[in-house]
């Protein structure tokens, strides 16, 4: 009887915790690293080591108990994962994209040596060096700061030269870079799933609409002119290309008002814009993801389904409580998804809404109307 194969993935939190749930019925265990105990991974993975992803000793923990080895969230210890995969670890995506990808001005830098189109950029480091990017890009200004940058968490926008000193105030004591501000009009997402050999084959372009900078609502499929859609899945696959290692990768675009379509910016991971997947399409992104990092045969990714998914944020601070979670989810087509998060805080994502119907317009109805009914 052969050995039942194990995957390690470093980060425990709703990423993982549905990674670890597509796994399962692959037949491989699961063992998740994260500081938190019984963390939203751990709830459903095989075991839990207790641990910060940062921790070379407790990577190295992950490593010697596991097959293979996949992160969910990109502040993990990218040198250790390198020096793991030198040694014979089977570590997915490349861990030396992720220093790189960790860096958004290096992102950049990766576009620009590529010829892919993105947002005009510079590094600075003083309110000197932001005013020389004003004279360059002109006004609005996007600061940046390189890493930890999340859910808006890590910008600033700067509408004039009087804004410069609050934004630097804002991301201070940190390493940072300017934008040229995009004026897009819509924000286009796909998942580009990448086997060994470079193979890329993507998921449905999604439009995402983000409330407070964090993504509130995905429409499967992007509804945008099949010119658009061309010119998306080219430079998505393009972006793909460049990339190391095997997995899934989110990919977010700007739709710009002259219908030209630029990269914002690449996940190392599967992705928030993708979590859709799970029932609109005949394969996950994270089953995919699986199957990619352990050397399963990749599934025939197709759309059968509109879809659209809300993100269910908490609203206040204190014990999660979740309430009408079966109310929400008797209408057919409505699937929730709560990811066991002991404690609710303002804006934090506790779970999510997908809503399934023969149209995005009707996916989306369905969707709110679920989403009025949840408290958490």
């Amino acid at each position: 009887m052969l050995k039942q194969k194990t995957l390690g993935i470093v980060g425990g939190g709703q990423l993982g915790r549905m990674l670890a749930e597509a796994a399962g019925p692959l037949g491989i265990k699961t063992i998740v690293l994260d500081p938190t105990p019984h963390s939203p991974a751990g709830q459903v993975a095989d075991k839990q080591i207790v641990g910060d992803f940062t921790d070379a000793k407790q990577i190295k923990k992950l490593a010697a108990e596991t097959d293979y080895i996949t992160f969910e969230i990109e502040s993990v210890n990218a040198e250790v994962l390198q020096d793991l995969k030198k040694k014979g670890s089977k570590v997915n995506p490349s861990p030396t994209q992720l220093k790189i990808i960790q860096d958004k001005y290096l992102q950049k830098k990766l576009f620009q040596k590529n010829n892919i189109a993105t947002a005009p950029f510079m590094a600075v480091k003083t309110a000197n060096y932001i005013a020389g990017a004003a004279k360059k890009f002109g006004y609005p200004l996007l600061l940046k700061a390189r890493h930890q940058a999340y859910d808006g968490r890590g910008n600033a926008i700067i509408k004039k030269q009087s804004d410069i000193s609050r934004a630097l105030e804002k991301l201070h004591h940190r390493e940072l870079y300017v934008e040229k501000f995009v004026p897009f009009v819509k924000e286009i997402a796909t998942q580009a799933a990448r086997t060994t050999n470079g193979t890329i084959y993507l998921f449905p372009l999604v439009e995402t609409i983000q409330k407070n900078n964090i993504c509130h609502i995905v429409k499967a499929p992007a509804e945008i002119k099949k010119s658009v859609a061309r010119s998306a899945v080219q430079l998505a696959t393009k972006v793909a290309k460049i990339l190391k290692g095997a997995g899934v990768f989110g990919i977010e675009l700007f739709l710009t008002r002259d219908e030209k379509v630029i990269v914002n910016e690449i996940a190392p991971r599967v992705h928030n814009s993708g979590h859709h997947t799970i029932e609109s399409c005949s394969v996950s992104q994270f089953e995919q993801h699986v199957r990619l990092v352990t050397g399963l045969k990749q599934k025939k990714i197709i759309h059968h389904t509109p879809a659209v998914m809300i993100n269910i944020l908490g609203n206040r601070s204190g014990k999660a409580m979740p309430k009408n979670i079966t109310k929400a989810a008797n209408e057919n087509g409505v699937f929730i998804h709560l990811y066991g998060k002991k404690e609710t805080k303002p804006e934090r994502k506790m779970g999510h809404i997908t809503a399934l119907a023969s149209t995005p317009k009707k996916a989306l109805q369905k969707a709110r109307r679920a989403h009025t009914l949840i408290h958490i």
